[in-house]
C-alpha cells in the first residue's frame, strides 16, 4: 500500500502519457516506405536488447541492407551521427560502438530524435539507403511507430512481479507489453516445458491471441579487448578477475562459477565510464594476482579501450565474454522469422533460410495486419 503511494505520482504521469498517444493527441509518425522493427522492453536493462539486435542482424545481413538505429546512451551530443568503428564512446555510446564494430557493413545510426533519423537515413542515396531500420530501445520511443514491435522481458524478473522506478526496475506500465506484436522472454533456462511457458505466459498477462517467444543467451570464448597484445594462455587459467559495468551481472557470474576455481568480481555501474584511478586500481589488482585471467563484458571492453593508464600486462590479460541470443526451440525461430518476413521488403532471393510453411500459425493476424496496409497503402511489402 505505501508502494503505491509512493509510486502513485510516476504512475499517473505514465498512464497519461500513454493516453495522449492512444488517443491520437500526441502525434506518433508511422513511416510506411521503410520497415522499422523496434526492439525494446519496460525495464531498465537487463533483457538483452543488443544481444536481440545483433540476432536481427545476423538473420538479415546477407540479403538486406541493415541499419541500426539507436539514441546513444551517455554520449556527449544529441545530434545524428554516423557511427565509425574508430568512434570513442563519447561521440557514439558504448552498445552502438560494439554493434558498429563488430557489424562493419552495417549503418549504425545515433540520434534523441529518432524519427528525423529516419527521414535522414531513408533520404540517402540509392547506395546508402537501408532496406529496414532496427530501433534499438525504441518501445517508450512512442513518436515513432515501428511496423514491428518485439518487447522483451527477463525469465528471472517477471514484468508484473516488479515495481515501477525507483523502488524496483520498471520505467514504463507493465500493461503497455499488449502494445507489442510480439514478447521475447530472454534468459530462459534450457529446459522449459509447456506447462512452464503456459505459466510464464500468464504472468504477463497476455491473452490467448498475443504471441510469446523464448530464448536462451550462451556465451562464446573469450575474446580479446586488445588483440594486439592477447595473451590466450590466460584463458586457461583456473582463476579469473571479472569487473562488470552492466545492468544485470548474475547470468555472467553464474556462468563462471562452472568454469572457474576461484572468482573475484568488482562491480561498476551500467555504462560506467572508467576513469584514470580506475585503471590504476586495476593494474594494481592484476599485479597482485599474476595467474588470473581478466574478464569483462563486450559493452564494457569499447570503454576500456579508451584507458590510456592501462599496463601492457593488464591489456595482455584482458578479455571480453561475447553474449548471444537463441531461441529455445527452431519452432520459436521460425515463429520469430516469419513475423521479420513479414515487414520485410520484396527481395528476388529469399532471406532468412527457409521460406515459411503455408500452414496456418499463431501469427497470422499480425502479418495479415501488415499485409492489409501494404495493399492499401500500395507500398512495396509482401510475404514471402
Amino acid at each position: 500500500m505505501v508502494s503505491k503511494l509512493l509510486l502513485f505520482p510516476y504512475w499517473l504521469v505514465l498512464k497519461i502519457r500513454n493516453r495522449r498517444y492512444d488517443s491520437g493527441a500526441a502525434k506518433s509518425t508511422f513511416f510506411e516506405d521503410i520497415p522499422v522493427i523496434s526492439i525494446g522492453n519496460v525495464t531498465v536493462g537487463g533483457t538483452g536488447k543488443t544481444p536481440m539486435t545483433e540476432y536481427i542482424i545476423r538473420r538479415l545481413i546477407g540479403d538486406y541492407k541493415v541499419a541500426v538505429l539507436s539514441r546513444g546512451y551517455k554520449r556527449k551530443s544529441d545530434e545524428f551521427h554516423i557511427v565509425s568503428e574508430t568512434d570513442t564512446v563519447d561521440m557514439s555510446g558504448d552498445e552502438p560502438l560494439q554493434i558498429k564494430r563488430k557489424f562493419p557493413s552495417v549503418t549504425v545510426a545515433v540520434c534523441k530524435d529518432r524519427v528525423t533519423a529516419v527521414q535522414i537515413l531513408k533520404d540517402q542515396t540509392r547506395e546508402l539507403r537501408p532496406d529496414v531500420i532496427i530501433l534499438d530501445d525504441g518501445f517508450q520511443y512512442r513518436r515513432l511507430k515501428p511496423m514491428l514491435s518485439i518487447v522483451l522481458q527477463d525469465y528471472n524478473r517477471p514484468i508484473f512481479k516488479d515495481e515501477l522506478l525507483p523502488l524496483g526496475r520498471l520505467r514504463d506500465l507493465p500493461e503497455q507489453i499488449r502494445r507489442a506484436d510480439v514478447m521475447v522472454c530472454t534468459k530462459c533456462p534450457e529446459a522449459l516445458n509447456d506447462w512452464e511457458r503456459s505459466e510464464v505466459k500468464r504472468g504477463a498477462h497476455l491473452g490467448e491471441d498475443r504471441t510469446m517467444l523464448f530464448a536462451k543467451s550462451f556465451y562464446g570464448e573469450p575474446m580479446a579487448v586488445f588483440p594486439e597484445l592477447g595473451n590466450k594462455r590466460y584463458i586457461y587459467s583456473k582463476d579469473v578477475f571479472v569487473f562488470t559495468g552492466i545492468a544485470s551481472d548474475n547470468p555472467i557470474l553464474l556462468y563462471l562459477s562452472d568454469k572457474y576455481d576461484w572468482i573475484a568480481h568488482e562491480k561498476y555501474p551500467d555504462h560506467h565510464k572508467f576513469t584514470d584511478k580506475d585503471a590504476l586500481h586495476l593494474n594494481s589488482y592484476a599485479k597482485a594476482h599474476p595467474r588470473a585471467l581478466l574478464l569483462t563484458t563486450e559493452k564494457d571492453a569499447q570503454r576500456l579501450r579508451e584507458c590510456s593508464l592501462l599496463s601492457e600486462e593488464f591489456k595482455s590479460r584482458l578479455f571480453y565474454l561475447p553474449v548471444m541470443t537463441q531461441f529455445l526451440s527452431e519452432g520459436d525461430a521460425e515463429s520469430f522469422d516469419e513475423l521479420l518476413r513479414s515487414v520485410l521488403p520484396r527481395k528476388a532471393s529469399a532471406p532468412l533460410t527457409a521460406e515459411p510453411d503455408t500452414q496456418e500459425s499463431e501469427h497470422k493476424g499480425v502479418r495479415q495486419e501488415h499485409k492489409q496496409k501494404a495493399q492499401s497503402e500500395n507500398t512495396d511489402w509482401t510475404l514471402f
